[in-house]
């Protein structure tokens, strides 16, 4: 049942809620409840829409559906977009142009939010960091809502629906995207966690100057009362952290000079808060894989202490912790060789991060559609870990080019995900790890990269039961 407050700076006002995917299906009803009159209004038609359209339709509120911009912004007093929707798309344009405001939706979760909010954004990491926090606060015992980007496996919780649901006591663990961003003005975390900023969304942003400026509005309206927690070895976040109104608490794994700072002193994790060292244990003792692994749980176990958290549930929980799904993940051995899903992994500074963490000679698995990137790191990093490629999908010969261009040679293409494996498992030898690691996005051939890794996660266990061919 929804929690939320009968009145509020949304009773009375008409809304249009622009896009029937899941955070529009998410703000509708929680506005209409707190009193707004609401629009769901998409472009798409009625056979594309689907199951979205059915699931509108039972909410009660108004539907345009193949809506035309000047449709959706008539007789609209706010619109509040989907994340999907660029800012220079004709609907939010023409809302600039006749002075309607834009809100986020997450703007207007803070605004409906009771609970605090800590938030976690940045290239690379952010699932983990928001996994990793939000398992460590509900292990200290407080109800804890996990939710805004994220959608690892049944973790689907846009942040106004947790934000209708969370009471004061609670917390409220939230991964948030550059897309989310680009309309805030209030929103304000209690504690804000940049994991790092590399070249991404260069489709949707004009520069990566102005990626950047997406990703520092999240400490915008931060006091100095609450805290930000940056990478302080990666040059555009620490540019960040520099000039956030936030009280700094800077993780970096070899760095520990800062009184407010996580870092690995003589192997081991230690996190520093008001001058006080707390000691957590050896980082050769974390389940997961990479150093930049290391870097998300010093992240979170930084926050965690910072937030108030008993430093022993921290030491518990990421000595504990074994990933998130679709990042590194585990999936099974086949005859000595061990298949890895890192299908998370969409653009190539991820997907280098994660080759530096397995061992030469591994098998990989790449390609996608392209997100604007550059492409040459990637081909480098093949040359010096990889034993085999195998690359697929629409832009994977981005991929092979570059690795060619490194020197490397040993490269199949692969027409489907079924024989992308096949490819791989013959070119991997006993000892091995394969790893489909995409550095690219899914939609070619899927709907999201949780589709993606779940085909091929669904491929290597069955053969894993069934025995290799």
């Amino acid at each position: 049942m929804i929690m939320a407050p009968a009145i509020s700076e949304f009773t009375g006002k008409r809304i249009s809620v622009v896009g029937m995917a899941r955070t529009g299906l998410a703000a509708a009803p929680v506005l209409k409840n707190l009193g707004a009159e609401v629009t769901l209004c998409d472009s798409r038609g009625v056979s594309e829409l689907g199951s979205a359209l059915r699931e509108a339709e039972l909410m009660g509120v108004a539907l345009k559906v193949e809506a035309a911009p000047a449709d959706c912004l008539r007789n609209t007093d706010l619109v509040i977009p989907s994340p999907g929707i660029s800012r220079r798309s004709p609907v939010l344009e023409l809302a600039v142009q006749m002075g309607i405001p834009i809100m986020s939706e997450i703007e207007a979760a803070y605004r409906v939010a009771q609970a605090p909010i800590l938030a976690v954004t940045g290239t690379n990491g952010k699932t983990t960091v928001t996994m990793l926090l939000g398992e460590i606060i509900r292990r200290a015992g407080k109800k804890t809502y996990v939710g805004g980007n994220i959608s690892a496996d049944d973790i689907k919780l846009p942040l106004i629906e947790a934000a209708s649901l969370a009471r004061e006591s609670d917390v409220i663990v939230a991964e948030i995207s550059s897309f989310q961003l680009e309309w805030v003005e209030k929103f304000r975390p209690k504690i804000g966690i940049l994991t790092n900023i590399s070249k991404d969304h260069l489709n949707r942003y004009a520069s990566f100057d102005e990626y950047v400026e997406a990703k520092s509005a999240m400490f915008r309206a931060q006091l100095p009362t609450d805290v930000a927690v940056i990478n302080a070895v990666n040059a555009p976040a620490h540019a960040i952290g520099l000039k956030v109104p936030g009280r700094k608490y800077w993780f970096d794994r070899g760095n520990c000079e800062t009184c407010d700072s996580a870092c690995v002193k003589n192997g081991i994790i230690n996190v520093r808060w008001d001058c006080k060292d707390y000691p957590l244990g050896p980082a050769s003792d974390l389940k997961m894989l990479g150093t930049h692994n290391l870097e998300n749980v010093l992240a979170a176990a930084g926050a965690a202490i910072a937030f108030g958290i008993d430093p022993d549930v921290v030491q518990e929980v990421i000595f504990e912790f074994s990933g998130v799904v679709h990042r590194m993940e585990y999936v099974a051995d086949v005859n000595g060789v061990k298949y890895y899903n890192n299908s998370m992994c969409t653009n190539v500074d991820a997907a280098v991060r994660s080759l530096e963490a397995l061992p030469d000679d591994s098998v990989i698995i790449a390609g996608g559609v392209d997100k604007g990137s550059e492409f040459a790191p990637l081909g480098a990093m093949i040359s010096r870990k990889c034993r085999h490629l195998v690359v697929m999908g629409k832009d994977g010969h981005l991929i092979e080019a570059a690795a060619r261009e490194a020197g490397f040679t040993s490269i199949s293409q692969a027409d489907s995900m079924e024989n992308a494996f096949e490819l791989a498992r013959k070119a991997a030898k006993s000892g091995d790890i394969v790893m489909l690691s995409p550095a690219c996005a899914s939609f070619d051939m899927y709907n999201d990269f949780e589709e993606r890794g779940e085909h091929f996660r669904r491929i290597v266990r069955d053969m894993a039961s069934g025995g290799a061919k």
